[in-house]
């Protein structure tokens, strides 16, 4: 066999590029070229939500602020549990959430304490409403409570004084709920990184109009504009830019004055009127352009004026996959987050026939269930076409093939990525 026929040969049963590079080359290229922006403002707590801090935050009180009961029950002095049999203590009075009991608990006595309430000075210990018997104005206490239960100390949440979130920790739900237990109304966070976005391509037709031959309705700007949205960005969308090179050019030039990042879909691979790579090698500079990934192999990564510039693939799903895998790290890197993390992957049993080709990290459509056994099976889309969208609204996770791996049979055991742990 000649040479040409042995390259002919191999490149028949391996998808290897050697101009690409590989998925992790590339996310760690793009998180290493960017840096957090500048500039911060103050914003009401609840405003702050999914922001990322751009100062600590430290704790102007103790949580909680005294100690207070874990349950419903009776407050107590330790030293009056009984070691054998039992003991009967005098009730006292009823210490609420919100409504302390004011007098004092001496040795013998107690009081009726609800959950949250503060524990009375003189005791320190809150025995089960479940544990004890009452009888009119005592209760009867058997052997076995022990002294200091059922007691949230004060301070035991959150030390005054102590950092609670540093700069950096991204605003969740629960965070939110922390800084509203410390009784912050504002909070310092960065400013949103601004992306502009454009689609580029003659046959795309904006929506509202009708299809001309050969058009289509341009759906890659809306899947873009939702996962920038819903990763907090601060859009610009520039709509459907013609696949001319003075309209190209204009657009790259006005929007990198604008933004601090700048996202096309379309134009970056190898056809006569892809004119992406061109331009920007004139305008700006290019660092990559290919990726051992599928779908999204053409992906453009550089710089116009002081703008990251990234050009996602024109294909759907391709457009969905790479901004997952490698733009969404590098948006959040730019957002602040000290550690953008990688999707979770953890394993399921395939239930299909993938199948898959050395050389490139793909990433199939996935359906994931658990079966009546509780494991988890994942089964692909019936499509796994880069173009085929509606592969992408059918399916609940990515099935991750990684780039040495062949055709996967029924029953094996394959690595997926939820949805849930790829959107933010």
């Amino acid at each position: 066999m000649t040479e040409a026929n042995t390259r002919a040969a191999s490149h028949c049963h391996d998808d290897h590029d050697p101009d690409s590079m590989t998925l992790h080359q590339a996310r760690q290229r793009m998180l290493e070229s960017v840096n957090p922006v500048t500039g911060h403002e103050r914003l009401g707590l609840r405003a702050a939500l999914h922001r990322v801090l751009a100062e600590p935050v430290l704790a102007p009180i103790a949580v909680p602020g005294h100690d207070n009961a874990a349950m419903d029950g009776y407050a107590l002095r330790g030293a009056d549990l009984p070691g054998q049999g039992s003991v009967r203590l005098e009730l006292m009075g009823t210490a609420w959430a919100g409504k302390p009991y004011t007098g004092s608990v001496g040795p013998g006595e107690c009081v009726r304490i609800m959950t949250g309430a503060m524990v009375p000075e003189d005791c320190d210990t809150v025995i089960m409403q479940e544990k004890v018997t009452r009888e009119s104005d005592q209760i009867i206490i058997p052997a076995g409570p022990r002294a200091g239960e059922n007691i949230r100390r004060a301070g035991e949440d959150v030390q005054q004084g102590q950092t609670v979130l540093d700069t950096g920790a991204a605003i969740t739900p629960a965070r939110l709920g922390l800084l509203a237990s410390l009784g912050l109304v504002e909070v310092t966070v960065r400013r949103r990184p601004r992306v502009a976005f454009f689609s580029t391509g003659d046959e795309l037709t904006p929506l509202g109009q009708p299809l001309p031959p050969g058009g289509i309705y341009d759906s890659n700007r809306h899947t873009l504009f939702g996962m920038l949205t819903a990763l907090g960005m601060d859009v610009l969308d520039m709509g459907v830019i013609p696949d001319a090179r003075e309209s190209l050019t204009a657009a790259f030039e006005d929007a990198s004055t604008c933004a601090d990042v700048v996202i096309s879909t379309g134009g970056v691979s190898v056809g006569e009127a892809d004119y992406i790579r061109d331009i920007l090698g004139q305008v700006g500079q290019v660092d990559f352009w290919k990726v051992a990934i599928k779908p999204g192999r053409p992906l453009a990564f550089g710089r116009v004026g002081e703008a990251v510039f990234v050009g996602l693939p024109g294909n759907p799903v391709s457009a969905v996959v790479t901004f997952y895998q490698l733009v969404q790290p590098m948006l959040q890197r730019m957002m602040g987050i000290a550690e953008p993390g990688l999707p979770p992957l953890f394993p399921a049993i395939c239930q299909s026939t993938l199948k898959k080709r050395p050389g490139r990290t793909e990433f199939q459509r996935g359906v994931l269930e658990r079966d009546e056994a509780g494991q988890m099976q994942v089964r692909a889309t019936p499509s796994q076409s880069s173009g085929v969208l509606s592969s992408m609204s059918e399916a609940n996770c990515f099935i991750v093939l990684e780039m040495e791996q062949n055709q996967v049979a029924p029953g094996e055991t394959v690595q997926v990525q939820p949805f849930w742990g790829v959107l933010p």
